[in-house]
């Protein structure tokens, strides 16, 4: 990559509601990657995305801003970050319409879709999700997949924040801190380190370089 190219990143909230938990998980990534010196924007998926994925033998695209926003935020990003409301334990309509409407740009033949498909991979991708409960469990099914969705992209998925509240901004009040996750997770999301080894991957014994000194050790 060109040393001179600054670094992109699209925040993509999933979420009705402006001022909504997911949103405050977005506005913090943004103030922790804009802090860092990189690039970020903060779109609200409801301002682009008007209808579902139609059989397209028969019907045409919704007439909305979908094309906008794939063609001329999503793939120019170096990478993206989706913060969604937990909804009966899987993301948002919105969120998933996101995905489902990205078949109409790399379906079939032709220049575009190849076009597409190449833009599509090589990004980082992150995911934020505001839920009601605790629970750990609760968000799995969110974040597998979009670990899916980044390994059939050849995408790296650098890190996931989960923050709890219902009522709009309760999440500042979760103990966990997940705002100020958030806001690391934005300010970090081009340098943390990634790995994800397969058998043949080449790789030393230590995951973070050197070894730690004896006196730093666990006993």
């Amino acid at each position: 990559m060109n040393s001179n190219h600054q670094l992109k990143l699209l925040i993509l909230a999933g979420s009705p509601r402006r001022d909504g938990n997911s949103a405050a998980l977005g506005a913090a990534a943004r103030r922790g990657a804009q802090a860092a010196g990189t690039s970020a924007t903060l779109l609200f998926l409801d301002d682009y995305i008007k209808g579902f994925l139609p059989d397209l033998r028969h019907a045409s695209a919704p007439d909305d801003r979908y094309a906008e926003l794939f063609l001329d935020h999503y793939l120019p990003a170096d990478g993206v970050l989706f913060c969604t409301p937990l909804y009966w334990y899987g993301m948002s309509a919105q969120t998933k319409a996101f995905f489902d409407r990205s078949f109409t740009h790399y379906a079939g033949t032709g220049p575009e879709p190849e076009r597409v498909k190449a833009a599509m991979a090589g990004k980082r991708l992150g995911l934020a999700v505001a839920s009601e409960e605790t629970y750990p469990g609760a968000v799995l099914g969110v974040v597998h997949q979009l670990q899916e969705f980044a390994r059939y992209t050849h995408a790296d998925f650098v890190g996931c924040v989960h923050g709890s509240g219902n009522t709009r901004g309760e999440i500042a009040a979760d103990p966990r801190h997940p705002l100020q996750a958030a806001q690391a997770l934005g300010a970090e999301f081009f340098t943390r380190k990634y790995s994800d080894y397969r058998l043949e991957t080449p790789r030393s014994r230590n995951v973070w370089g050197s070894p730690p000194p004896d006196d730093a050790r666990p006993a």
